[in-house]
């Protein structure tokens, strides 16, 4: 089987491992700032930074998982009907189960290669979704970290505020219980900031290994649907596609048929209507011819 042969995403995933090692190169470069900000607070900043290696582990899985797909599809473009394939894959199970029992050239009618896209697309879908639900994850944590850090801050400012001794003569004694009370609030503005340092920080990372991945499946989609185009019979010559366009003109005949029909049924009931209708009203009419009939016959 000639056709377009799927090349491997090693463009994206070195791309991706470049961007790593320059991030980890500026973090090596501020340490020292960074286990400050981290040490504001530990348990939040701890979360979202394992949010973070979790999402970037699932980028780069979701490279690998292309790998199994391109070297399936090529064996199976290359193989002779007969021949042993590789382990079906996952993302292409219903296309392994479709081409499995093929014999001589392969042709695909233009239904069956746009079920096998748009399920491949489907799943394509279903992956990315994990790494977009992560990159908001990290923002949202980084914004949980300044709305906690703010709440702190403001709740021990008002309480600085309210136990300082204003009438009292010694200014000294004010100011070092003003500056001992500030203590805590700065301590939450750390919290605040260094939160969403992290968090921000960590969605932008994470997007980038995204929009890598992302841009590797539509490579691998495209490269699929190029070489399914070329295998495809588009005008019906293999006879899959005549038997349904007949059957699309019966039905359509049908269709046309049943809404004749529906059309003179309204007609009659129409008519029907008027003819009760009319009778209703020649029954007084009626009732009067009668009794003056009566009365002259007296």
């Amino acid at each position: 089987m000639e056709g377009v042969t799927l090349s491997r995403p090693r463009p994206y995933l070195t791309r991706m491992v470049l961007f790593l090692i320059l991030v980890g190169f500026l973090a090596l470069i501020l340490y020292a700032q960074l286990a400050t900000a981290f040490m504001s607070n530990p348990g939040l900043n701890g979360l979202i930074v394992g949010v973070l290696i979790v999402g970037t582990l699932y980028a780069f899985r979701q490279i690998f998982v292309l790998w199994p797909e391109i070297r399936w599809v090529n064996s199976f473009r290359r193989s002779d009907p007969g021949l042993a394939l590789p382990k079906p894959p996952k993302l292409l199970a219903p296309m392994a189960t479709m081409l499995g029992n093929r014999s001589g050239h392969m042709i695909l009618s233009a239904f069956s290669m746009r079920s096998l896209l748009d399920s491949l697309a489907s799943r394509l879908e279903e992956q990315r979704e994990i790494s977009r639900y992560m990159i908001g994850l990290l923002i949202f944590l980084g914004l949980l970290g300044t709305f906690w850090g703010l709440l702190v801050t403001v709740s021990t400012i008002a309480g600085t505020l309210d136990g300082l001794d204003v009438e009292s003569n010694d200014s000294l004694a004010v100011f070092s219980t003003l500056r001992e009370g500030l203590q805590a609030p700065l301590r939450g503005m750390g919290t605040a900031f260094s939160s969403s340092l992290f968090g921000l920080a960590g969605s932008l990372i994470l997007g980038f290994l995204d929009l890598q991945a992302g841009q590797a499946q539509n490579r691998f989609y495209n490269e699929l649907e190029e070489w399914l185009s070329t295998v495809t019979d588009i005008i019906g010559t293999n006879g899959d596609e005549a038997p349904a366009m007949e059957s699309n003109q019966a039905l359509m005949a049908l269709v046309n048929h049943i809404a004749t029909l529906t059309e003179h049924m309204r007609a009659e009931h129409n008519a029907l209507t008027g003819v009760a209708r009319n009778q209703e009203a020649l029954g007084p009419l009626l009732e009067r011819l009668t009794r003056a009939l009566e009365e002259k016959g007296r």
